[in-house]
């Protein structure tokens, strides 16, 4: 009998390890894939405060809270158990449909560009006239089809990178982004929206120094915000880029992953000692120059199917 109990301890002491050794895995790629989709999670944390511009104050949090819901619907609900059955059923679909949405990021950042030179593009904003009730749940629902895009394209990188693992580890590995994403995003977006209220607070403190330091947020914010617009859409322009060139890679093309790799190595070679981080950022570089080329030519067409479909018809 003490021999038995013994040997079942030390199954159980088995199984704790496997269990320890998978979460460790199962973390591990999990903070690998997040790392990769850190470019969509800069956009999306760039985009969403600008759907409370306008709003009541009071407001901002509940609406925010009521769009990272939305998002982890669309995260957990919907995505994730579509991106497993894609694993299971269809993997060599994987890399056109990144590639897809790699495109549609290049698309949003040429937009965006188009919209900061007076070229037209759209706003992100929502609309401030309307019944408050409506404003709030037409706002939320906009943003929540916002976050089904930049959700599905967060949990397809993360996909792509442990589409060689056990469907189980997937499941994990994409359940753990889709939260911890959704988690920093709105956490971070709820913080910048309600900075400069902060920032009043502070402003009427009887310390000289808080008081300052509150001017100072209240201030700073919209230079805050028109830094993160400009850092979301050189990160859509780099990512979406990025996408292209490793994806055409992967499909067996080249050009221009390779030029594009032999550049980086050679000009990081010159550097000596900053090698690495040369060669990262011309890398980067050539990626977002990628992605201004494909999303200008994706933009022009749409803008030309747009005025084709207003015309009247005689």
């Amino acid at each position: 009998m003490p021999s038995g109990l013994i040997a079942l301890l030390d199954d159980v002491a088995g199984i704790a390890k496997m269990a320890a050794a998978s979460i460790d895995d199962v973390g591990a790629a999990a903070g690998k894939a997040s790392t990769k989709a850190a470019g969509v999670v800069v956009d999306d944390a760039a985009v969403t405060p600008r759907y409370v511009t306008g709003l009541s104050p009071s407001r901002e949090l509940p609406i925010i809270g009521k769009i990272a819901l939305g998002s982890f619907r669309n995260k957990l609900i919907f995505i994730l158990p579509a991106a497993l059955l894609l694993s299971a059923f269809a993997p060599w679909a994987i890399t056109p449909l990144l590639m897809c949405g790699g495109a549609y990021l290049c698309f949003e950042g040429a937009e965006k560009l188009m919209e900061a030179f007076g070229h037209g593009g759209h706003a992100d904003a929502a609309p401030v006239v309307g019944d408050p009730a409506t404003l709030e749940k037409t706002t939320v629902a906009g943003a929540v089809r916002t976050d089904l895009i930049l959700s599905a394209e967060i949990m397809a990188i993360a996909l792509a990178d442990v589409s060689a693992q056990p469907i189980l580890t997937q499941a994990a590995v994409l359940a753990v982004v889709g939260i911890a994403m959704t988690v920093a995003v709105y956490g971070a977006v709820g913080l910048i929206v309600k900075m400069d209220d902060i920032g009043l607070h502070l402003a009427e403190r009887p310390n000289g120094g808080v008081r300052a330091l509150g001017r100072g947020l209240v201030k700073g914010m919209p230079v805050v915000m028109d830094a993160l617009s400009a850092i979301g859409t050189a990160a859509m322009l780099w990512v979406g880029g990025g996408i292209l060139v490793h994806g055409t890679h992967k499909l067996g093309l080249h050009w221009p992953a390779e030029p594009l790799e032999h550049l980086a190595h050679a000009v990081g070679a010159a550097t000596g000692p900053l090698h690495g981080i040369v060669s990262w950022f011309v890398t980067a570089l050539g990626s977002a120059i990628i992605g201004v080329i494909v999303g200008g030519l994706i933009a022009v067409l749409v803008h030309q199917l747009g005025r084709l479909r207003a015309k009247p018809a005689h």
